[in-house]
């Protein structure tokens, strides 16, 4: 019996590349796996750690602040993120089978992005500050306090991990308007084709 991390590897979405250098491909809106909650990793082993290096890979190229499983077609909760200056030297962090214990405060995100919703942005409502545990890459228990930009980057990428787009969160005209925007998109490549 395969086991996910196998079937992940064997996965279709996990061959074209999104970005010179990048094994893996960032799947987009509509996908089916951007809309369904995340299963807790049980096991931190090699082919995790390999996931992680790609996940990271298909961030930075993209270019990216953070990047959850299931936006690379794996149903598990696992995010990479990285808030340092581009410019500067990097900061990946792992966070696995995260949870918010708190949270506080309201902020405005502006014109939030998202790479899984390509050319879209809108003004969404965070928590200021937030408290998370989860575990590191090594398995280890990391508990930290976020705020501003930093809880922003982790509660986007939280949502995606819960089966939520930041389109979620933004009034429902909006919202629906994009969706129609896609679809037409879908039906003229169709017509192409």
């Amino acid at each position: 019996m395969k086991t996910d991390t196998q079937k992940a590897a064997e996965s279709p979405l996990l061959v074209s590349p999104t970005a010179p250098g990048s094994k893996l491909k960032i799947v987009t809106y509509p996908e089916k796996i951007l809309l369904n909650p995340t299963e807790a990793l049980e096991n931190i082993d090699g082919r995790v750690q390999r996931m992680i290096d790609s996940m990271a890979e298909a961030m930075y190229a993209a270019p990216g602040v953070g990047l959850a499983a299931n936006q690379v077609g794996w149903g598990k909760s696992l995010l990479v993120y990285d808030i340092s200056a581009r410019e500067g030297e990097r900061d990946l962090r792992v966070l696995i089978n995260p949870k918010i214990l708190a949270s506080e405060g309201q902020i405005v995100s502006e014109n939030e992005g998202c790479l899984s919703i390509p050319d879209y942005r809108a003004d969404v409502k965070r928590a200021e500050r937030i408290l998370i545990e989860g575990l590191d890459r090594e398995g280890n228990p990391v508990r930290l306090e976020a705020e501003d930009f930093h809880a922003i980057v982790l509660q986007h990428e939280m949502d995606h991990l819960n089966g939520k787009l930041f389109i979620d969160r933004i009034s429902s005209l909006k919202r629906e308007l994009y969706k129609r925007r896609v679809r037409k998109a879908m039906r003229e490549q169709e017509d192409e084709v």
